[in-house]
């Protein structure tokens, strides 16, 4: 099954959308938001699951679905928690600065609670005061929970992930040093995320959905050019169930909770990355390929997001269909609040 939301209001309006992403139909009879339907999703879901096979066999009243008409499947959310499952995109930052990955990073995955109050819609704009900031794309693989009770299992968090997204984790590279040596977390380096146009659940993958992961790469382009097709299942020290199941340690994850996988990183032959135009997958964010450049030669050379720059992010299944939508995001200067 695939859900979208389309812009209304702050919650958006739900609605089903075909399995090749060309048509869709209203569900507000069954549930008028997203949040709406994870809250009673055992209820729910069956309804909507329903009315997902009448809209592929055109026998469900239906319109063109416009995925720049769409919100974030979730406009707001009451958590969005995002892991690192990736633990080269850990080494590389950390060898670039002459530092050692601890240990235990290797089995207590890196956590942090981002804001969730404001998501952006996977086309529009991020805004941000100054280039400066040093603004970056990081292109990931989210889920969204129903209620988990704390203290779940790793495996018995895989079958509380009731939807799958992509989204682009904005980071500000430039803010987090400093809030990090405050040793309380950064809340300013984390502009607003955009999430794919369409959630998808779990069965909708297929085989590729293993063990709660991705098999499939996640294609990101900058600039209309290639960047990165980083394989999602390749490399990832966490699975997302593991990802749920820290992040329910010690309090219950509301319906609704977004978690994700952190950048997307595979290695290169054992080491460090390579960009796609050199033979390797390229990179999931710019920060990655500036940590290996650093370790080459001493220097950063790529530079961060400049206003008018544009990352695109997509996921595409075997017959190269898009599975969750695009992603389409220009970076636009902010000039202030309007009087």
């Amino acid at each position: 099954m695939k859900l979208a939301s389309l812009k209304h209001g702050r919650d958006g309006s739900l609605i089903i959308v075909s399995r090749d992403l060309t048509q869709a139909t209203n569900a507000a009879d069954i549930a008028p938001t997203l949040q709406a339907a994870l809250d009673e999703w055992d209820v729910l879901a069956p309804q909507l699951a329903a009315r997902y096979e009448l809209l592929n066999a055109g026998q469900v009243e239906s319109f063109a679905f416009n995925q720049e008409a769409c919100e974030s499947p979730l406009p707001r959310a009451y958590a969005w928690m995002d892991g690192s499952a990736y633990l080269n995109h850990v080494e590389l930052v950390r060898k670039a600065r002459g530092a050692e990955v601890p240990e235990s990073f290797y089995s207590d995955p890196l956590m942090y609670q981002g804001g969730s109050d404001t998501f952006i819609g996977p086309r529009d704009a991020i805004i941000a005061s100054d280039e400066a900031y040093g603004i970056d794309m990081e292109a990931e693989i989210t889920v969204i929970t129903d209620d988990v009770p704390m203290g779940v299992s790793a495996e018995d968090a895989l079958s509380h992930i009731k939807l799958i997204m992509l989204v682009n984790d904005v980071s500000l590279r430039g803010l987090i040093p400093n809030e990090l040596r405050k040793g309380f977390g950064f809340v300013q380096g984390k502009a607003s995320s955009a999430f794919s146009p369409v959630a998808v659940t779990p069965d909708e993958l297929g085989s590729v959905w293993d063990n709660g992961t991705i098999d499939l790469p996640l294609l990101v382009d900058y600039n209309g050019k290639p960047f990165g097709k980083a394989n999602a299942k390749t490399d990832m020290t966490f699975h997302m169930g593991e990802l749920v199941a820290h992040a329910a340690r010690t309090r219950d994850l509301c319906a609704g909770a977004i978690i994700g996988s952190g950048t997307v990183s595979n290695k290169f032959e054992g080491g460090e990355g390579k960009k796609i135009e050199d033979g390797g997958v390229g990179y999931s964010c710019i920060a990655e390929i500036r940590m290996i450049e650093k370790i080459q030669t001493g220097e950063f050379i790529t530079p961060f997001m400049r206003f008018g720059d544009t990352v695109g992010i997509e996921m595409k299944d075997a017959d190269g269909k898009s599975i969750f939508g695009r992603i389409e995001n220009a970076v636009e200067k902010y000039d202030g609040p309007e009087a």
